[in-house]
């Protein structure tokens, strides 16, 4: 959340939010942005996931169907990428500039895509829903642009356990309906004969 989200409920809520923060209600994330804690971890030291703080941040902005999860972070978020990540990436309508973290040292970087158009699904993260981009949709935009969120070395590894996971048709489908030719073709070279599918 954001002060101007608490602006119906408290007349001034910048001081009613400093005071939440310093009693461990609310968790500051990046300037102006705050994440209500878990009653379990009230009092106690708690760090929540980039990707779910992104996805966070950017449905605060846009709206929680207009910020989709998306490249290295979906893969984190698929289970395809171990490492905790310093960057994370969200789709987003239109462009906003990076926000750095207050709490950890990463940002979260918006990339301008139509989000009506990505294939997303709604995944649960430890802070509530968020869309995440499906496993055919991460491949693709990992072929597309392997250098998006500074984790290259990890992308490869990525796209080879999301291709296991993807449906074929839907692969090649999305790749024409979204003019990623290029991108499809990167990926079946990468693969491999030995996960490429008949």
């Amino acid at each position: 959340m954001r002060p101007q989200d608490l602006a119906h409920i408290y007349a001034q809520p910048r001081p009613e939010i400093a005071r939440l923060v310093d009693r461990g209600v609310l968790h500051r994330v990046a300037h102006g942005y705050y994440i209500v804690v878990a009653p379990d971890y009230v009092g106690r030291t708690w760090l929540p996931g980039l990707e779910a703080v992104a996805a966070g941040i950017a449905s605060s902005i846009y709206g929680p169907d207009q910020a989709i999860v998306m490249g290295i972070s979906a893969a984190r978020v698929l289970g395809a990428v171990p490492r905790a990540l310093a960057t994370a990436i969200v789709a987003v309508p239109r462009q906003h500039r990076p926000i750095a973290l207050t709490d950890r040292s990463a940002q979260v970087r918006f990339v301008r895509r139509d989000t009506e158009a990505l294939d997303a699904e709604r995944v649960e993260t430890p802070l509530g829903s968020a869309l995440v981009t499906t496993p055919e949709q991460t491949v693709l935009d990992l072929a597309r642009r392997p250098e998006l969120g500074n984790a290259e070395p990890e992308v490869r590894p990525a796209i080879e356990t999301l291709y296991r996971r993807s449906d074929p048709a839907r692969l090649a489908q999305l790749a024409k309906d979204q003019r990623l030719g290029a991108a499809l073709r990167r990926v079946e070279g990468w693969v491999g004969h030995e996960y490429r599918r008949p």
